[in-house]
């Protein structure tokens, strides 16, 4: 599909579920055979009642551990993944900036499915407003939860 369609610079915004990894995963097979770089971003959302710059220890702790993981499987593709810990209000409306500087090509991003088969506001957002491509990459629904949202 890659070579097909070109991609060489993508863009997986990564969060701490099973999504964002299977999204890191597809990224790095559409760029495996283009030589293509991916930047990998977490955005750690600050709260209003903080200023932008304010240390939010936690989260990027955990943005850092993420990342180096998301980088670890795009090592094991032989990919160039880039990291970028972002802090911003919403997660979305930095996803869509970044894949604007970043002239991205596409955006792989993990998202769970919500009521009726919609996703949440950030994939939403993402798929209104992105500048390019966006590929979502959920996971496979058990049958639970197809029964809950065919009775919703």
């Amino acid at each position: 599909m890659s070579r097909a369609l070109g991609f060489r610079n993508l863009l997986v915004p990564i969060s701490d579920n099973v999504e964002s990894e299977q999204a890191m995963d597809t990224a790095c097979r559409l760029a495996a055979d283009r030589g293509a770089i991916i930047a990998v971003v977490n955005v750690v959302e600050v709260p209003p009642v903080l200023p932008l710059d304010a240390h939010m220890t936690g989260e990027e702790a955990d943005a850092h551990r993420l990342l180096e993981r998301a980088v670890a499987i795009g090592g094991t593709y032989g990919v160039t993944a880039v990291p970028r810990i972002l802090c911003a209000r919403t997660a979305a409306e930095m996803i869509v900036l970044q894949a604007e500087q970043r002239r991205t090509e596409l955006i792989v991003i993990g998202a769970t499915r919500q009521r009726r088969g919609a996703f949440g506001s950030t994939v939403e957002h993402v798929l209104k407003k992105a500048p390019c491509r966006v590929l979502v990459i959920g996971a496979a629904a058990d049958a639970a939860s197809l029964a809950h949202n065919a009775a919703a």
